[in-house]
């Protein structure tokens, strides 16, 4: 029997429309085992809505706003920084499994184009992460918080996690390809909770140590986290800094530095995978 291999298109029309193609085939792959694994996906949402009541409910009563301000309005955009960063994780791991696996090499032998896995795999993660974002939206409209700015600075708002999550992909995609035991993974989990915390999502950095403080100030997370607290117009942590006086700017500086030097990377591991 004689294979039948599908010679690859040759304008760009044509390869644009391929790669679009196949990688909505590999997005549904990806929805396919959220429809077969329901717990994954939903224990995910309800994660990220307990750190959001745990932080909100708990330790909220303890907690102050440099200047003044409702704490759970300060708290809300922070989590939501906070759940884009942590979605390094489900990256790497679902890029880790697949490569140990043999199931990304699989894909290479297909005739489909060379960018679909990579494409694939964004789309997937950044519908996730938009289902993360109106379930914790949902639960902090339910807590009392609101946006104040209307539905354009809400937008600009949300748009900015979303630049913050497409980041978090490219970097996850290269570590996921490049460090593929489960002891990275582990080592990876470890190593993202204290950037997390290591920012302005749940605290001010004046409330910390100088040096501290500064690190917590240039954090990608406290830049976006910053920058969303205004565009809503919820409290924020002052300060005068550079990065508390440009907060939007440095909430998309930090986005395209971080893409610019992984995604190419990324890409490149995925093409030298297997040699």
């Amino acid at each position: 029997m004689t294979a039948l291999i599908t010679a690859p298109p040759r304008t760009p029309l044509a390869r644009l429309r391929w790669a679009l193609a196949d990688g909505w085939t590999v997005t549904r792959r990806d929805l396919t085992h959220w429809r077969n694994q329901p717990l994954q996906l939903v224990a995910g949402l309800l994660f990220s809505v307990m750190v959001l009541l745990m932080f909100g409910f708990l330790f909220g009563g303890a907690m102050f706003v440099p200047g003044g301000g409702d704490y759970r309005e300060f708290l809300v955009p922070g989590v939501l920084a906070l759940t884009m960063v942590f979605g390094v994780e489900t990256t790497f791991t679902a890029i880790s499994t697949d490569a140990a696996r043999g199931v990304t090499d699989r894909f290479r032998s297909l005739p489909m184009a060379p960018s679909a896995v990579v494409l694939g795999r964004c789309t997937a993660d950044l519908l996730s992460a938009v289902l993360t974002l109106a379930a914790l939206v949902l639960a902090g409209l339910a807590m009392g918080w609101q946006w104040h700015n209307g539905v354009a600075g809400a937008f600009a708002a949300f748009a900015l996690l979303l630049f913050l999550r497409l980041a978090m992909l490219w970097l996850g995609i290269y570590l996921g390809l490049v460090l593929r035991s489960p002891e990275a993974v582990m080592a990876l989990q470890i190593l993202v909770w204290p950037l997390g915390f290591l920012s302005s999502a749940f605290v001010a950095p004046a409330t910390m140590p100088g040096w501290l403080a500064a690190v917590a100030e240039w954090n990608p997370l406290s830049a976006t986290a910053t920058a969303i607290r205004e565009l809503f117009g919820n409290p924020g942590w002052g300060g005068q800094s550079w990065p508390s006086e440009h907060p939007v700017l440095l909430a998309v500086l930090w986005p395209l530095a971080l893409t610019a030097v992984f995604c190419p990377l990324a890409i490149r591991g995925y093409r030298e995978l297997s040699r």
